[in-house]
């Protein structure tokens, strides 16, 4: 009994001590971007005023009218009946209910953070466990060919070519990913049975006004994120320049998809390029991963279990680009 209490005391302290440790990084890491805005105002005004741009122009038109219609979809409550014919393929694949196909038709159609979105949607209504809504964000959260086709391949490659091999890529990524968390479970699975009752009866209808702040509350705070890790992505340039060039730009992505990709697409290595832009896509960036999770906030998503999701998403990504490379050269 004793070793067991000295045992547990260990744990207490390490536990304690890893969280000290972390808020005293955390507050270092922010005391220096602060000391950098203060330094150069101009300069970082001007990284805010492009993350603005970026999300306005990239984000904001492509993601809002996906994050309303779903929400109305929701609201009226037909998706059940929308992906009744589907069934077999998410219960027997996923073993995820048949409204987690319709989730991810719309995630892969739409783009971050929406698929997160949904998630988060059906399980407040009570359609969803959390045990269920866990192994479909290993799958709906993905991105969307405006972005992947239309702005990567053809926007930054000039090659739709290159766009639908990273499309092809994600979408076999993310299925791959749905097989391997099929099985996933959570201890309190009893408890997640009651909790669904429980939200589907106290779960209310939306109306238009509730449904439209909603949606532009989610899309502001999307933003919001975009902007920051632009600032973020500035700061650690000084760092970022010691690097050789394509690992760079790689880092630039692991913080911020968007600049990642952007800057990806400018090495003469298109096959080391390409590949390299599937794993950035498909991870998401950590801007994207904070966003999925601020969607994901009110079912208590695991950070660490969402990161992993997202990185082995990435490297099933990769791995079948570099397939597609090798049949499909460009």
């Amino acid at each position: 009994m004793s070793n067991k209490k000295e045992t547990n005391l260990k744990n207490y302290h390490s536990k304690k001590f890893g969280q000290s440790l972390s808020v005293i990084l955390l507050t270092i890491m922010v005391i220096y971007f602060l000391i950098c805005m203060i330094y150069q105002p101009a300069r970082f005004i001007s990284k805010s005023l492009e993350g603005v741009s970026a999300w306005a122009f990239n984000v904001l038109p492509s993601v809002l009218p996906f994050m309303f219609f779903t929400k109305v979809l929701s609201a009226l409550d037909v998706m059940p009946t929308l992906t009744r014919p589907l069934s077999p393929i998410s219960t027997k694949l996923f073993k995820t209910p048949p409204i987690s196909i319709y989730a991810f038709a719309m995630a892969i159609l739409s783009g971050y953070p929406v698929g997160s979105k949904m998630v988060a949607d059906l399980y407040l209504q009570g359609k969803i466990t959390k045990e269920e809504a866990f192994k479909m964000s290993s799958f709906c959260s993905t991105s969307g060919p405006m972005f992947i086709v239309g702005a990567v391949g053809i926007g930054m490659f000039k090659s739709s070519k290159i766009g639908y091999i990273l499309f092809l890529s994600h979408i076999v990524g993310a299925i791959i990913n749905g097989l391997i968390f099929r099985n996933f479970r959570i201890k309190n699975s009893q408890k997640s049975l009651e909790e669904k009752q429980t939200l589907s009866n106290e779960n209310k209808k939306m109306d238009l006004s509730e449904i439209v702040l909603n949606s532009t509350l989610s899309i502001l705070s999307v933003g919001c994120l975009i902007t920051i890790f632009f600032i973020v992505i500035e700061c650690f340039s000084p760092i970022l320049s010691l690097l050789p060039q394509n690992i760079a730009f790689f880092f630039e992505g692991i913080i911020e998809i968007t600049k990642g990709c952007i800057d990806l697409a400018t090495l003469q290595n298109k096959f080391l390029a390409v590949t390299l832009c599937s794993f950035v896509v498909s991870f998401g960036g950590i801007s994207t991963l904070l966003q999925s999770l601020t969607m994901l906030s009110k079912l208590k998503m695991p950070v660490k279990l969402f990161a992993l999701q997202k990185f082995l998403h990435a490297c099933f990504s990769c791995l079948t680009t570099i397939l597609l490379l090798f049949i499909f050269p460009v």
